[in-house]
């Protein structure tokens, strides 16, 4: 059975955007880019809501191309375009969408379905609105959190749409030079 592992940066207040949606604040080096990179190898597939896959969409494709494409940018391009992509969506339509599942509707089913292929990790990138729905379905398996050091004070909060009490095990953590702190819990 595959795993179904939440990824997210969240400032230490428990944010993960700006009360407009800002992001200017998360931190990022070369020693962090490397560590997710162990991650999406042990990945074949990357979930998005709407929102974020529009904007990955609009990046990752063509981000190796670009002149001043760095190394990391070059990476994580080549497994973007290889990865299936499964979005959560209402809005959006799946029609002529390369490698892209969308899922409009029975998202348990859906995502129970495809957590039992055969396959690597599914790695849920930012989306916070679509990791409240899994959240809320207990189909989060893993979860890790890059606690950035900063204090936001008000903005879009890191959990949501919690129905009981999920008990979690901290299965390892890691600092970074940048300031971030990663922490890497499971389902206990």
């Amino acid at each position: 059975m595959r795993n179904l592992i939440f990824f997210m940066h969240a400032s230490l207040d428990g944010f993960v955007a700006g009360p407009n949606g800002e992001m200017d604040w998360i931190r990022f080096d070369d020693e962090l880019f490397d560590f997710v990179a162990t991650m999406t190898d042990k990945a074949d597939a990357a979930l998005y809501g709407r929102v974020t896959y529009e904007m990955m969409q609009g990046y990752w494709p063509t981000a190796a191309d670009k002149p001043n494409a760095t190394k990391h940018d070059k990476e994580h391009s080549a497994w973007y375009k290889q990865v299936s992509k499964i979005v959560l969506s209402r809005t959006l339509s799946g029609e002529g969408l390369d490698n892209t599942t969308v899922i409009s509707d029975q998202l348990a089913e859906t995502i129970i379905r495809i957590k039992n292929q055969d396959g690597k990790n599914i790695l849920i990138f930012g989306s916070p609105r679509a990791s409240y729905s899994l959240l809320g379905l207990g189909l989060i398996d893993e979860f890790w959190v890059f606690v950035n050091p900063v204090l936001l004070g008000r903005g879009m909060p890191l959990f949501n749409n919690v129905t009981e009490m999920t008990k979690l095990k901290l299965v390892e953590s890691k600092s970074f030079s940048c300031g971030v702190i990663a922490l890497h819990y499971e389902k206990s």
